[in-house]
């Protein structure tokens, strides 16, 4: 289900009035080791296991990897559109996620490898650039948090 919801905008903000377009609700239990992940709607239905270990189950890091290229795809669309260019049929993005540690502390670095075959290759690294910097939700929300390449290939 769609939700829509208005929030009022940060008090001296020149943001607009922000808009929930979607919630994703999901519970989850068990963590990475054998752990389970239901939505609400039961779309979503995955078993996890460990990073580098046997199983048959997937993990956050693959999850967070397919979720943010398949949003990025999407941004990339609106802002091709806005440019009035045509995405290739065959746009695709190999997005490689790294789980670090140093001593306890875990981290997140990030590549995107994004093929946009048949564009300009200055074409294609603006929509990339706004796209990355302006439209993709998941860009935005990792912005200063983790490090992270986007390469057009």
């Amino acid at each position: 289900m769609t939700t829509y919801q208005e929030a009022n905008p940060v008090a001296g903000s020149t943001q607009e009035v922000t808009k929930v377009k979607y919630t994703a609700k999901t519970h989850t239990s068990g963590g990475r080791r054998g752990g389970v992940s239901r939505s609400d709607d039961g779309r979503l239905d995955v078993r996890f296991s460990a990073p580098g270990v046997p199983g048959t189950g997937t993990n956050p890091e693959q999850l967070f990897a397919a979720g943010w290229s398949a949003c990025f795809i999407s941004a990339m669309g609106l802002v091709a559109n806005k440019m009035k260019v045509k995405l290739p049929a065959d746009v695709a993005i190999d997005a490689e996620i790294d789980l670090c540690n140093s001593g306890d502390f875990y981290f997140l670095r990030a590549r995107l490898n994004v093929s946009l075959p048949g564009l300009e290759r200055e074409v294609a690294q603006a929509i990339v650039n706004v796209t990355h910097g302006v439209t993709c939700a998941y860009s935005n929300a990792t912005r200063g948090n983790i490090d992270v390449t986007v390469n057009v290939l």
